[in-house]
């Protein structure tokens, strides 16, 4: 009758799972024998791997795979040494590593992501492996208050401006255009906020405006072997307003669109998969003519701007998720609109 291994478990010191860059990675292996049992070696890896891979109108599949750790250590034996007896019960194996710095964060894409965990194998003189893995999360904080001052500030009231003027049909004497101007109230965020978006869309032409709308969107971009393989866009958060007349002129006024738990812009340290994130202001036309789009780019952080003004020195009535998001599945039937 074969030995019974009853239990072969990876298990963190930190029950959360995550983990920021610099950090130490602490745990333990820990297996328990019903029999006593004579292994070779115990061995302990960590792997921290970006991976994209698509598969073309062609049907080709295209693969790209870069490396952020690759520790490799034995917790048990050494090579070419006879094998040590485990007796019946309980063994504990600790491990402990620091976390390189620059790390990107966890993120799981539709084709492609960026994943840690550890692998443990447990050999046997008989040529049994035992193996079993467990991952973990890693978060490479943004912080707002450490960025450029491009991204505002809240005490000076710094705003991000985008407008166009546009004519809607041909263009004949006496004919007017919209004149659209949108401001955002700064150009960084965390997720749990609320972007507030300001605008004035003046109608000189002789056609009435539908609709405008402001967007969240995410962009996530895929490379492989230096070249964009894919790309995704997804329509986060909307607002939208009803129609103006030819000669009205609508206002929007701190209008707040709600920020989704998201993975931070970018994935610094990772050269495979890029996300950014924007505002787009949308002046839909009533006739066929083509709607006119305003964009304007935005950081999505992990840390708030601070005012020595408000409690705690963040934005007050506000909720800071303390996770990172890695699945996001209420934006599978949400695509964005081109």
């Amino acid at each position: 009758m074969p030995r019974k291994l009853l239990k072969f478990l990876i298990l963190f010191d930190n029950t959360s799972l995550l983990y920021f860059p610099g950090q130490f990675l602490s745990g333990r292996v820990l297996i328990e024998l019903q029999d006593e049992t004579p292994a070779l070696g115990l061995h302990f890896h960590v792997v921290g791997e970006g991976v994209v891979r698509v598969r073309t109108t062609r049907q080709e599949r295209v693969y790209d795979r870069e490396n952020y750790i690759d520790f490799r250590m034995r917790l048990l034996g050494e090579p070419g040494q006879g094998p040590s007896i485990l007796s019946p019960g309980i063994h504990s194996f600790p491990f402990k590593l620091g976390l390189p710095l620059g790390l990107p964060s966890t993120f799981l894409g539709k084709h492609g992501w960026v994943q840690y965990f550890c692998k443990t194998a447990l050999r046997e003189p008989n040529g049994l492996t035992h193996k079993n893995q467990q991952v973990f999360i890693v978060m490479n904080p943004i912080d707002l208050n450490l960025e450029p001052a491009i991204l505002g500030n809240i005490s000076s009231q710094e705003t991000f401006r985008c407008e166009v003027e546009h004519k809607f049909g041909v263009s004949c004497v006496g004919s007017g255009a919209v004149l659209c101007k949108v401001t955002l109230d700064r150009g960084g965020y965390v997720p749990g906020e609320s972007i507030g978006v300001s605008a004035s869309i003046t109608n000189r032409s002789r056609v009435t405006i539908k609709s405008t709308r402001a967007a969240l969107t995410e962009s996530i971009t895929y490379m492989a072997r230096g070249k964009v393989v894919q790309s995704e866009k997804r329509e986060l958060a909307s607002l939208s307003r009803g129609k103006i007349r030819p000669g009205e002129k609508d206002e929007w006024v701190n209008e707040q669109l709600y920020i989704p738990p998201l993975p931070p812009t970018n994935l610094m340290g990772c050269h495979l998969i890029k996300i950014n994130y924007d505002v787009f202001f949308v002046v839909e036309p009533k006739s066929l003519q083509k709607e006119v789009k305003l964009q304007l780019p935005i950081m999505m952080a992990t840390y708030p701007l601070r005012s020595e003004e408000e409690e705690g020195g963040y934005k007050s009535g506000t909720h800071y998720p303390s996770t990172l998001p890695i699945f996001r599945p209420w934006l599978e039937d949400k695509p964005a609109q081109d």
